[in-house]
Parts: structure tokens; sequence; C-alpha cells
């Protein structure tokens, strides 16, 4: 009763007229940002972070996760209509969404995308609202082995549980871990790889890489690509809507397992790209129309689209009660709400109620403003692509550098911010991820600062980490993640073993 009641407060604050503007202009930028392709939801919200920093923490938050959702959502537009994913996790929407539109079926298509990624979201919210406050009333038994212990599962999972090539994981969570420790030493006091600059006595600003990586970083591999934009026209009307409605509650058993997966995805930071493939992949398997998979069948557009958007929703959950960001862009807005001096983790819902579950309603407002935005102004944002990339490219650029330059007010960071992305563009050509870097980054000195005081308080024994039974679930948990595709492949390797073992 008590969650109900704090729900109804964060409506009263979710539902001011201020709040309601900047969740309309979130979605709507957020959607322009998913149609254009490579920009993304975390280069999005990295880029505009900087215009909220005069909000109030509120607002600024609820425009930033709303640019998240639009993204998501524009994500579908350009897959469906163009073939060309907006976002990584729109890949497998292409596979049948396109297919659809090629057969005149591109109306049909985007309302099951838009609808599912709907459904996909209140599922994930439903459950932060459920979940949230158990976990974080949980986590106040946490002290700093507890915390290293939880970040330790995070790293751990980024290595294992992702697709990219361990080796590659892991090589960009070093330099991540490397630029993390750039400046004051927290416990020593020590100055630490400045190399005389006094601009490098704070370390790098988190917002400065994340620029640079995320947004410069994908404007030089798509201008080196050449990337030119084909339009193309979409109509949605009501009866339509109404039409692809009524036919998908047929559907009701694919949705809800996208939702576990798409959930389970997000709080795992395994994330929304790998929920997508995996659950239109369980639904190729399961479903009856599995053959038909790849030549426009709908519940190929329903699968990936509700796992997404869950995933990406889900992502909060870590993020706002551990501090353990679940996506890169729940990183960027991670390192926002430090900006805005708040610390995500268990203590934010006993000393920022309002801001919590102004938050959480705001998730649920967002996403249906987001539903009835895209349905509506679908022809809108389509004729974007007709827009020549020479002109978009030099306006985000300009974004950029105005964004980087407002941190500080500093030269040093708009060339700091072209640094990284000159190492965001390297990184990318050689295929190495990026989103583990962003988690080394903001959560490296937080990790580096937990462990230390861990090992000040054991006398320098490593057992610490193993000394009660919630620290060592967790840091098994972690070693289990770790190794996940060793333990995988000797599992599949066991089961053709044991028939023949049989006979």
């Amino acid at each position: 009763m008590e969650e109900i009641a704090n729900l109804f407060a964060g409506f009263a604050v979710a539902l001011q007229p201020f709040n309601i503007a900047v969740m309309i202009l979130g979605i709507v930028l957020g959607v322009v940002i998913g149609v254009l392709p490579g920009l993304g939801g975390a280069n999005g919200v990295a880029i505009l972070l900087p215009l909220t920093f005069s909000m109030p923490p509120t607002s600024a938050i609820i425009m930033l996760s709303c640019i998240y959702w639009g993204a998501l959502f524009g994500g579908a537009i350009t897959s469906i209509l163009f073939n060309i994913p907006g976002e990584p996790w729109s890949v497998a929407t292409t596979f049948d969404g396109y297919p659809m539109a090629q057969q005149g079926k591109a109306a049909e298509a985007l309302t099951a995308a838009f609808t599912s990624s709907f459904v996909g979201a209140l599922f994930a919210v439903i459950m932060i609202t459920l979940v949230a406050p158990l976990v974080a009333s949980f986590a106040l038994q946490f002290g700093p082995a507890e915390k290293f212990a939880v970040y330790f599962l995070a790293f751990c999972s980024f290595v294992g549980l992702s697709k990219e090539p361990p080796f590659k994981t892991i090589a960009a969570m070093m330099i991540g871990f490397a630029l993390a420790a750039v400046g004051l030493d927290s416990i020593t006091g020590q100055l630490r790889l400045t190399f005389g600059f006094t601009e490098m006595l704070n370390g790098f600003d988190f917002l400065i890489a994340v620029i640079g990586l995320f947004g410069l970083g994908e404007i030089f591999l798509t201008m080196e690509e050449g990337l030119n934009f084909k339009g193309g026209k979409a109509k949605i009307d009501l009866r339509v809507v109404l039409k692809t409605w009524k036919s998908l509650p047929r559907y009701w058993m694919t949705s809800l397992r996208s939702c576990v997966i798409g959930c389970w995805m997000g709080i795992t930071p395994a994330g929304a790209t790998p929920a997508s493939f995996m659950s239109y992949g369980i639904a190729k398997r399961v479903s009856k129309q599995g053959k038909n998979f790849g030549k426009g069948e709908i519940e190929g557009v329903i699968a990936p689209e509700t796992a997404a958007h869950a995933a990406g929703t889900a992502a909060l959950l870590p993020m706002l009660s551990l501090g353990v960001p679940g996506s890169p862009t729940a990183a960027v807005l991670l390192g926002g709400l430090l900006i805005w001096g708040l610390q995500p983790g268990p203590m934010l819902f006993v000393e920022q109620k309002e801001f919590v579950w102004g938050l959480i309603a705001s998730m649920y407002l967002g996403n249906l403003v987001g539903l009835i935005v895209v349905l509506t102004c679908v022809p809108l944002f389509a004729a974007i692509l007709r827009v020549p990339f020479s002109i978009i490219a030099p306006l985000i650029l300009v974004l950029c550098a105005i964004g980087a330059y407002s941190v500080h007010n500093s030269t040093f960071d708009v060339a700091m911010m072209l640094v990284f992305g000159v190492v965001g563009y390297a990184l990318k050509k050689c295929n190495y991820p990026l989103a583990p870097l962003v988690l080394a980054i903001v959560l490296g000195d937080k990790a580096e600062e937990a462990f230390r005081q861990s090992l000040l308080g054991s006398q320098g024994s490593l057992g610490i980490f193993f000394s009660n039974g919630l620290v060592s679930t967790i840091m098994i948990l972690g070693l289990i993640a770790l190794f996940w595709s060793v333990i995988s492949n000797g599992i599949a390797r066991l089961r053709p073993a044991q028939p023949q073992a049989a006979q």
C-alpha cells in the first residue's frame, strides 16, 4: 500500500504542466534520434544532457528518460520502412518488418511494433514499481565488500553474457578503468596520470568521454561509409490500428515470453540487442508459423520489439536501486544523477522519494505519450530521412561541441571530446564494444574505492569478499557469469553423451 501511495504522489509530480511539456519534447527528440541511423538513445541522451543542467533534477531526468523511450520507438520506423536499423536492437525487427512493408503492410507492421514496444515497457515499469523498493531496502545491508561484489557482478556479466568476444570486452573495460583512474586518488589524495595538466586534476569528465566515444565516433564512421538516406512513405489510419490491435491478443504468449526475456536481459547488463535477437530466435523456434519468419510474419515483429523495450526499461532497475547501470543509456543517466548531486542506490528511495517516484510515474506516462506520438506522426519522422546526411552530420557535430563546452566552459573539454571521438571511431572500426568501456568509466573509481575500503577494513585479507552469505552469493554469481560461456559449452557437450552412455 505504501508503494501505491508513493506512486500516486509520483503521478502528482509527473503531471505538473512543465513536466508534461518536457515529457512530450523528450519523446519527440527521442524518436528523431531513433530515426537517424547510428545516433542511438545513449548518444542522444549524452549529447542533450548539458541542456538539462538548468532544470530541476526531476524534470531533467524525465526529459532524458523520455528521449530514451522515444529512441526505442523510433528505431522501428527506419527498420520497417527502409530496412535501415535506427538502433542496434532494431536489426531483428528488419527480418520481418521490412518484408511486411514491401508487401504493402507497413502500417500493420508499424502498429504491431509500436504496440509491442509499449507492452514490453509497461511490463518492465510495473516490475520496477513492485521490485525496486524491495531491492533498495535489501541493499541497505550492503557495506563496501557487498558494493564491490555488485560492481564485480556487473563487470563479469558484461564479459561472460555479452555476445562480443571476451578479449575485446575485457580490453575495452581495461581502457575504461585506466581513464577512471586519472585525477585525484580519493583514498590517499595523490595525483595519478595527470601528466602535468591541471585540467585533469578531477579526471576525465564522464560526459565528455561519452559524447566523443558515441556521438563523434559514430559520425566519423558514418561519414567514411558515405551513408545515403532514401525517402519513403508511410501512413497509419485508425482502421488499420484497430484491425491490428484486434489480432495482437492471439500472440499473448509470445509477448509474455518476450517481456520476461527482456526484463532478465535488462537487469543483467546484457542489454536490449541480445534480448531482441534471443526473443526472435525463440519465437521462430516455438511458433507454429516459424517457417514463415523472415518472409513478413507479424509475430517476427512483436517478439524483438517487446523484448527490446522491456530490456531497455528494466535496465533502470539496477541503476535506481543499486547504483549499477544495466545499459549504456542507463550509464549516461547515472552520470546525470551524479552531476545533479543525487547518489543512485538504496538511500535514494529514502532521501529522494519525490524524485524516484516522479521518475517511475513518468515512465508510465512517457510510454503512453510515446505510443500516441509515433502512431500519429510516422510520416513526419520518416521524412527526416530525406534530409541529406551532409546537412545532418554537421548539425550533430555542432551539438556535440556545444554540449562538451558547456560542462566546464572549457575549450580543453572540446579538444578531449575530439580525442575521444577518434578513439571511439578506432574502437568501432576494430569491432570493440563501447558499452563495457562506458561502464568502466562510470563505475571504475567507485569499484576501486569499495575494493580498497574493504581491504582496509579486513587488513588486506581477500577473504572479506566471502565473509558472509550475501557477499559470497554475489561473488559466486559474478564468477558464474564470467565463465558462463565455458559452463554452457560444457553442458552442451555432456548432453549428447548421455544417450550414448545409456546404450
